[in-house]
């Protein structure tokens, strides 16, 4: 069975809320239709009722199961705007800009129903900007001091694959952090990494990527990778992390006997840290597209409560697939 399915079990064992706040994008109300019937989530469906239903008919598809909530005749809808507003108020926002912004975009209308404690978590990203829906996080949740950055990695499964954990990995950041500092890519891999031993309960073995093997090439971003090798291993000498290492060095275990025999992590890399977004963002969609590869996510990281980004490009099955992941966040097991 695929590992990524294997997900959705764990999710069935102890149901939490997860709202989708796209429900008037038709692989979305397909989505929320299996969550329900497979009981992955208790599902609430954002969006005017009208329209959802008629989208649920004309794509044959029920919703039994799935609470569907139109956020314009929602009773806490006054409170959720209110809520905002005292939220952003000493950023200068006013009543009338925080009714705007809530009522304009369902994805901060899911983040502050969570934050208010109706839900668990949410998943968007269908029909909205990976900007659009980070911005709801930030805006609405807040940050793990002990993480210190938001990102956000994805699971991905390849088939048939030797390297990683027999075809497992997460790379991160893939979606958020153009060009991470030190301090950044230290939160990045330690949220990537528990991320990851979380969902599999597995060790992660965690590599900073780069274009050179521990010396074989000197620049300013490797100089980054150092530091923030060292500022990981400080603050979490738990993580199995090492740096700087290239792809095939951290992968490839004939190459890593070469360039790095002593790497406890080269050659075994489940957790793939990339220098930058371009790196981060162009590998998981040349793994997915090449290599066939299941991407979930980007699941956004760094924050106190569970949510997930979605690609734009997705299908219903990944939208299932990242709503069972952000599900067990919200366990906190």
């Amino acid at each position: 069975m695929s590992r990524i399915l294997v997900l959705h079990e764990k999710a069935k064992s102890q149901r939490k809320r997860i709202i989708l706040p796209e429900g008037e994008d038709w692989r979305v109300v397909k989505a929320a239709s299996v969550i329900a019937k497979e009981k992955i989530a208790d599902v609430l469906l954002l969006g005017k009722k009208d329209a959802v239903l008629a989208l649920a008919k004309e794509n044959s598809v029920s919703l039994d199961n799935v609470q569907l909530v139109d956020p314009l005749a929602f009773e806490k809808k006054d409170e959720i705007i209110e809520q905002f507003y005292e939220k952003r108020k000493y950023k200068g926002v006013t009543p009338e800009e925080a009714e705007k912004t809530v009522l304009g975009n369902f994805v901060f209308y899911a983040a502050m129903m969570i934050r208010m404690g109706y839900a668990d978590g949410f998943v968007a990203g269908a029909s909205h900007t990976t900007s659009d829906v980070a911005r709801a996080a930030l805006y609405c949740f807040q940050l793990d001091r002990e993480v210190g950055t938001v990102s956000s990695a994805f699971i991905m499964e390849i088939e048939n694959c030797p390297y990683g954990e027999k075809g497992l990995f997460a790379y991160a950041d893939c979606g958020i952090i153009p060009y991470p500092t030190k301090r950044q890519l230290m939160g990045i891999t330690i949220s990537t990494s528990d991320l990851f031993r979380k969902l599999f309960g597995v060790e992660p073995k965690v590599a900073l990527l780069s274009y050179s093997t521990k010396g074989s090439a000197e620049g300013d971003s490797i100089v980054t990778i150092r530091e923030a090798l060292a500022m990981i291993k400080e603050k979490r000498p738990d993580i199995l992390v090492d740096g700087e290492l290239q792809v095939d060095s951290a992968l490839v275990p004939e190459v890593a006997k070469l360039k790095c025999p002593n790497s406890k992590v080269a050659g075994s890399a489940n957790v793939l840290i990339f220098p930058n977004l371009d790196a981060g963002n162009i590998s998981y969609k040349l793994s997915q597209r090449l290599a066939n590869a299941r991407a979930v996510g980007p699941v956004i990281l760094g924050l106190d409560k569970p949510c997930s980004d979605l690609s734009r490009g997705c299908s219903w099955e990944d939208v299932v697939d990242t709503t069972a992941v952000t599900a067990i966040r919200a366990q906190g097991l």
